[in-house]
């Protein structure tokens, strides 16, 4: 089940159902008098509310536009006002306290807006059905549960935004001390290579000189003083060997390290393709490689509301090169923010260059020239 599909039962959506629920049983089989539109024109107007709630929370809320989810959360305002005046009782505005929860996802002034005109006729309404006084006491009790409803959105909005946000970090991170990991197994590979020289190596050779002086004896060297000094040079040779292999610096793996950065991505999901033997020079073009990476999914996960984000790394003609894509809407003009802007200046200043294309979905390609 997709994030998208998992959000129809989200825990505060459930508790509006089960509003919605009672509301209708109220209508149908409660107590008041039977409504003017009848009981098929009371379930149509239910119907149609709950058919806005869920087109709401079937809208990408990532990428939405405010004008789509405004339209959503205009029809159950409509259907709500709608039963309120065909039934006349006060169970029919509680419906709105949804609507408000709902309308937490909007930006300010589309949400102060919405609300002020649905409360607005909600107290026209009340007021041509009861005394003054009665329409404002009910009035100002739905105001207070649509208060309490909004914050608790609000503050759900801001926990998921903060969980997101977290999770980011802590991607970051352990991006990080994946590179750092593998730089410093490079560090004490080199160190290794330094000490077999200079320790092993130096004794190993004195140890052979030593044997050879031993084997040229006017006398007559044993058998085994021979053979040793074969044996002493065959590993100085070895040692050489795999000092010099120590020494051999084929750049760093990172491929962990965009792994982890992209683990906390559930929307869009990431394909990732490092093509093989793609290793990076050193410290600072991989740190600038992944923070272009970490960049680019960001903005993948924010603004574009894709579907799925590709993420490539390989060398060709001489570069290492970063290409991340998405298939979301695009825009038609790329103005670069304070992210992509870091990013052009953290890859330029390597000698790199970074080139954006947003026809058909946003695409980033980032490159740095092999040292």
């Amino acid at each position: 089940m997709n994030e998208r599909c998992r959000s129809f039962f989200s825990p505060l959506n459930c508790a509006a159902y089960l509003t919605w629920c009672a509301v209708l049983v109220e209508l149908t089989v409660g107590s008041f008098s039977a409504p003017s539109i009848g009981v098929g024109g009371l379930v149509a107007l239910m119907l149609l509310f709950l058919g806005g709630f869920l087109f709401e929370n079937w809208l990408d809320r990532r990428a939405a536009r405010p004008s789509m989810v405004a339209i959503a959360l205009a029809i159950e305002i409509v259907a709500a006002l709608a039963l309120v005046a065909a039934t006349r009782d006060g169970s029919s505005p509680v419906l709105l306290i949804i609507v408000v929860a709902q309308a937490v996802n909007l930006p300010k002034r589309w949400l102060i807006a919405l609300v002020a005109a649905a409360d607005l006729a909600l107290l026209a309404i009340m007021l041509s059905m009861w005394t003054t006084q009665n329409a404002l006491v009910v009035f100002m009790m739905h105001i207070g549960f649509q208060s309490f409803a909004g914050l608790t959105g609000y503050y759900a909005k801001q926990a998921a935004h903060s969980r997101d946000e977290f999770a980011q970090v802590n991607a970051h991170l352990l991006a990080t001390r994946s590179l750092l990991e593998e730089s410093a197994r490079d560090g004490e590979r080199l160190r290794l290579a330094r000490e077999l020289h200079d320790v092993a190596g130096h004794k190993l050779t004195a140890l052979k000189l030593q044997l050879a002086l031993l084997a040229r004896d006017p006398a007559g060297a044993p058998a085994p003083v021979t053979t040793a000094a074969g044996l002493a040079g065959e590993l100085l040779d070895d040692l050489r060997a795999v000092v010099g292999q120590l020494r051999r610096y084929e750049g760093l793996d990172i491929k962990r390290a965009i792994e982890e950065l992209a683990a906390p991505f559930p929307q869009p999901k990431v394909h990732i393709e490092i093509a093989e033997h793609t290793r990076i020079d050193d410290v600072a073009q991989a740190e600038a490689l992944l923070r272009a990476a970490q960049e680019a999914l960001t903005n993948a996960a924010r603004h574009s509301g894709a579907a799925n984000v590709w993420l490539v790394l390989e060398r060709a003609h001489g570069r290492v090169v970063l290409s991340v894509r998405d298939d979301g809407r695009g825009v038609d003009i790329v103005r670069a923010g304070n992210g992509l802007t870091g990013m052009r200046e953290r890859i330029e200043a390597l000698g790199g260059g970074v080139d954006v294309a947003a026809q058909r979905g946003f695409r980033v390609d980032a490159w740095l020239p092999v040292s």
